[in-house]
């Protein structure tokens, strides 16, 4: 079920140390040794999506989480960069936003790479126009994690092939309206392309991705209708619906769901394709026996007590997503909250972990649609989509809500269904509630932090402003 992961293995154990000391700069890879046939593309895209593990497993997924009221760090130790991230306290040496940054842009400039030689190529229109697509899709998911996070980014549409042609390309930051064009007809193009490509599997991009994405984008941007069309076209495909046990889609085995949208697929055995979930999520204690070799957690994202009393009683989510207690060496449990989503309780070598994470996925489609209609009118119709998220969690259902009220209810289902899956900063960003939430938050429990206007955005990390002056830092930093 993991074919991507086991393909670049494939890949890795028939190359010599020599063979990575003698390969090209990427700029340098030519149409005479690569990019001569089908496979060639297929192996640079299998490239593009193993990019994905890193971007999700640390780096995302901290930013979407920490740094709200979901999560907190319980360690005596931590880096520097984590505190700036829980304090919401940001500066532009933040490895975290640097690794958003260059893993965002690398997933643009090998989409670039692909899609200017493809034509050039002779190959079935068919698989011609399945590569495309997928290309398309990465360089929007890579473009739409970079405005969303940095705002005005530099807009890169060719592929390079020498230093000289970097040098004269125009790398000033582009409005983000101009980026978001280019995200929408990316997207578009990719819902066009890859409909009716069948057998790919969740972790390969296919047309409902790119639709799911598409309505997430216009929904960002605030615009409704097209949102509510977007989704509207995942939810009328049919070919998703939500498992019944939710705690399935965070366990061992959790490949290809009916739920599952499109996924980032993670490998045990210490082959380096791991995730390290079952360590950022759950507690460092020396003492803890939870895991095979009394593996020991670090204690970088847990819930905060507030995460773990937001769920309504009732709510069948908490236990499958919230620990309260560990087992300990000495015998009987010791009182922790900490994450359960993600984590593999079969490994015990840190970063390691085996469960796939799912990055798009039909519940947030069902919350995202309800969202769509309530801001366009439709209350009723909003809450029959609501209460089927709700349904699932074994709660009742919600009926007479107000476009106000209804709201508040969609971002609290958003919070608790879709918690460590890396949304809440960019919910609370898009929504307008950031600096309600996070600073009544923080006065709440006595934090002496605050959450200023500019911090929607994140500075342009340091590495790139020491490449390119010209770029200019965000208002703030």
């Amino acid at each position: 079920m993991k074919k991507y992961v086991l393909y670049i293995l494939t890949l890795l154990a028939g190359t010599s140390c020599s063979d990575f000391l003698e390969l090209q700069p990427e700029h340098q890879i030519s149409d005479g040794s690569f990019y001569k046939n089908a496979n060639d593309f297929e192996t640079a895209l299998i490239g593009s999506y193993s990019s994905l593990q890193n971007l999700y497993d640390a780096n995302l997924v901290y930013v979407g989480e920490l740094t709200t009221d979901n999560a907190e760090i319980q360690w005596t130790t931590p880096s520097i960069f984590e505190v700036e991230l829980d304090e919401v306290n940001f500066t532009s040496a933040n490895n975290f936003l640097n690794s958003i940054w260059q893993i965002s842009f690398n997933l643009v400039s090998q989409s670039n790479n692909i899609l200017s030689r493809i034509d050039g190529v002779a190959m079935g229109n068919q698989i011609k126009d399945q590569l495309k697509g997928e290309a398309l899709f990465l360089r929007a998911f890579g473009n739409f994690n970079l405005v969303r996070t940095f705002g005005p980014v530099p807009i890169v549409e060719v592929a390079f092939r020498s230093p000289g042609e970097i040098a004269a390309y125009d790398m000033s930051r582009k409005p983000e309206a101009e980026v978001y064009q280019m995200i929408e007809e990316d997207l578009n193009q990719a819902v066009s392309l890859l409909s009716g490509v069948n057998g790919l599997g969740k972790s390969r991009a296919s047309s409902a991705a790119a639709m799911t994405l598409l309505g997430k984008v216009y929904l960002t941007k605030m615009e409704y209708s097209n949102a509510e069309t977007a989704l509207k076209g995942v939810v009328d495909s049919n070919e998703f619906s939500l498992e019944s046990d939710y705690k399935s889609l965070f366990t061992n085995g959790n490949d290809e769901l009916l739920e599952s949208i499109f996924e980032i697929k993670y490998m045990s055995g210490n082959l380096g394709v791991g995730n390290g979930f079952s360590s950022t999520f759950t507690p460092a204690r020396f003492d803890m026996d939870i895991f095979p070799n009394q593996m020991q957690g670090s204690g970088r994202i847990l819930p905060t007590p507030e995460m773990a009393d937001a769920y309504e009683d009732g709510d069948l989510r908490r236990a499958a997503s919230i620990g309260d207690s560990v087992r300990v060496i000495s015998g009987g449990f010791e009182k922790e909250l900490y994450g359960l989503k993600f984590v593999d309780f079969t490994t015990g070598v840190t970063g390691d972990g085996g469960i796939n994470f799912t990055a798009l996925r039909y519940a947030d489609v069902l919350l995202m649609y309800a969202e769509a209609l309530n801001q366009n009118g439709n209350q009723d119709e909003a809450m029959n989509y609501l209460n089927m998220v709700r349904d699932r969690a074994g709660l009742p259902d919600l009926s007479g809500l107000d476009q106000v009220a209804l709201a508040d209810a969609l971002a609290h289902e958003r919070r608790v269904e879709l918690f460590l899956e890396g949304h809440r900063w960019y919910d609370l960003v898009r929504t307008g509630k950031l600096l309600t939430v996070m600073n009544t938050y923080f006065e709440r429990n006595s934090l002496n932090f605050e959450v200023q206007d500019y911090n929607r955005l994140m500075p342009i990390p340091l590495r790139e402003l020491d490449i390119n002056p010209s770029l200019g830092q965000n208002t703030g930093y």
